[in-house]
């Protein structure tokens, strides 16, 4: 009872605070909501690296600047007596509870994949047209299809085995070479999307996040090459003025020391 008292109290601090930020603050005072939306989708981005990190102390701050966020578009609501942060907790605690009959109601659920077919299904009852009017269009590519693969799967649009998925994309690289070898750099686009489209479900099957996984490659890329270029600057020479087979051989290096450190 105490820790929830602390975190109302903290809360209603934070409130407090943004208040006085924004009748007080010349930066404060002109933001909109337009403007801070660029802002949100970095900060967004900053606690998904933390996460990826595992840096917890990080992941702490960067939920703490989200937060101050959702305070701050909820202040700029109140102002024009649209929507004030009372009604966003609000709507999300009755979302809960009508998207969670299993926990609020009689409905009864055998697994996780039964909770999240009924959450799709309580949402088209709720006026949705099409499962997928969930998915931003603002999204990046590869998050948006492994959302749009996850929505439609709750529906059972789906392949019933893994094998199925992975004969599929060997069908779909199997199109691209074809293009490739035609020259058309349109169709070779379009092959080259559905390779990756039928990857991306390859993971879903693999329970591997495509996103943590490229990125994941990406810090290991950018740790090699960051090592190579130390190694360059050791010796003096430029990387340009270095042959593919010098450059191979501090590559290699890093590898091994990474293998060390893990």
């Amino acid at each position: 009872m105490i820790a929830r008292e602390n975190q109302l109290k903290a809360f209603d601090r934070l409130l407090t605070i943004m208040e006085e930020l924004r009748e007080k603050c010349p930066w404060d005072k002109k933001q909109t909501l337009q403007s801070l939306r660029h802002l949100t989708i970095e900060e967004t981005y900053e606690l998904g690296d933390a996460i990826l990190d595992n840096d917890l102390n990080e992941v702490k701050k960067e939920l703490g600047d989200l937060l101050l966020h959702i305070v701050f578009y909820a202040k700029i609501g109140s102002e024009t007596n649209d929507f004030n942060i009372a009604d966003v907790c609000n709507e999300i605690c009755d979302k809960l509870i009508h998207r969670h009959p299993h926990i609020y109601s009689d409905t009864v659920v055998a697994d996780e994949e039964e909770v999240k077919q009924n959450w799709e299904k309580l949402k088209l009852k709720e006026g949705k047209k099409s499962v997928l009017e969930g998915v931003p269009k603002s999204l990046p590519a590869l998050v948006k299809a492994s959302r749009i693969q996850d929505k439609v799967k709750g529906v059972g649009f789906d392949w019933e085995q893994s094998h199925q998925v992975w004969d599929k994309v060997q069908e779909e690289l199997q199109e691209l070479q074809v293009e490739v070898e035609s020259g058309n750099q349109d169709n070779i686009e379009a092959e080259f999307g559905d390779v990756l489209f039928s990857m991306i479900n390859y993971a879903r099957f693999l329970n591997v996040n495509p996103e943590d996984a490229l990125e994941r490659t990406n810090k290991k890329f950018i740790k090699r090459f960051q090592y190579l270029e130390s190694k360059a600057g050791e010796l003096g020479k430029p990387l340009m003025d270095m042959t593919l087979a010098e450059m191979d051989v501090f590559w290699e290096e890093a590898k091994l020391l990474a293998k060390k450190q893990e």
